[in-house]
């Protein structure tokens, strides 16, 4: 078996502003002095005439990406999740929501798999804050194709876009060079017939495994990708919830304003449905690395399988 490629879509990120870079020359990069984390210094290399640092002034950056859009840009302002939808958030929502601007927001070190940063640095509630703003597109993709995929899809798409991002490596799932996004539609990864599985991000990887595990133990899971959070899906959701009565959400975010309130939220109004929510329990995440925080907090193959088969136990 060949071995899987693992790569962390903040990388795909920088990447994906290289390759756009060079079609679209109104296309200018901001960062708040985190150019080698976010990894928009790959842009930063290839036009540094396009590329500006502001400094440690994230709220200043996204003033400064609202008045380049009024002239013809098309912003990405780049920081980690923390400081991109926190710090900087009044400024969001009055500079560039308010007047609907295309601006794109590059979020990245999002959800506790920023490890050892800690609980300051793992926004496990940007996701929710932005659901919140009018107009707000939000984009959390899954792989580096996808990634790739969905900063084309924001620089195309007129008004304000947030993208998250992560630092972990994760594994490319899809393997269609050629993969597109289209905002609003979800995907279909895997069928089942007794539970589906709403993923979204560094969990839509972890789903997968987690729905193989689950079939060794007589449950059949779908999966759904969901890329895109806000306009969320609601024909695929609505669809899977009638074809199999059951629906896990997966998120590394809060249960509390993600994915997993914008899916209940459907479902309790067009189709009630018994919706489990997966993901960060109401708590601050912890020092540690990555990939063992994602163990502690059910966020793996593991612990997501773990509790779906409990869940689907119960009755």
């Amino acid at each position: 078996m060949s071995e899987v490629k693992m790569v962390a879509t903040r990388e795909s990120y920088g990447n994906a502003l290289v390759e756009l870079g060079k079609e679209k020359e109104n296309l200018v990069v901001l960062d708040a002095d985190l150019a080698a984390a976010t990894k928009t210094g790959i842009f930063k290399k290839a036009f540094p005439e396009r590329h500006i640092d502001c400094g440690i002034a994230e709220a200043n950056m996204t003033g400064i990406a609202a008045g380049l859009s009024t002239c013809g840009k098309v912003p990405f302002i780049s920081t980690f999740a923390m400081f991109a939808a926190g710090r900087s958030y009044e400024q969001v929502r009055n500079s560039i929501g308010y007047p609907h601007l295309n601006v794109k927001i590059g979020a990245t070190h999002a959800g506790i798999s920023v490890g050892e940063d800690g609980a300051s640095h793992q926004c496990n509630e940007d996701i929710g804050l932005m659901r919140e703003i009018p107009g707000m597109v939000i984009l959390n993709p899954s792989d580096d194709v996808e990634a790739r995929a969905a900063v084309r899809a924001a620089y195309e798409h007129e008004g304000p876009v947030y993208l998250r991002f992560g630092r972990l490596a994760v594994p490319v799932i899809n393997d269609n060079p050629e993969y597109q996004v289209e905002i609003g539609k979800g995907v279909e990864l895997r069928k089942g017939k007794d539970c589906t599985i709403i993923a979204t991000g560094l969990c839509v990887s972890e789903s997968l495994r987690a729905a193989e595990m689950l079939a060794e133990k007589g449950v059949d899971a779908q999966v759904i990708n969901i890329h895109t959070i806000k306009p969320l899906d609601e024909e695929l959701v609505l669809t899977a919830a009638k074809q199999t009565g059951r629906i896990f959400t997966v998120e590394e975010h809060s249960i509390i304003g993600g994915l997993g309130s914008a899916v209940a939220e459907l479902l309790s109004e067009k189709c009630p449905t018994r919706v489990t929510r997966i993901g960060v329990n109401d708590v601050f995440g912890e020092s540690g690395p990555a990939k063992e925080l994602l163990h502690k907090y059910e966020l793996d193959a593991e612990g997501i399988a773990n509790r779906i088969a409990a869940a689907m136990q119960e009755k």
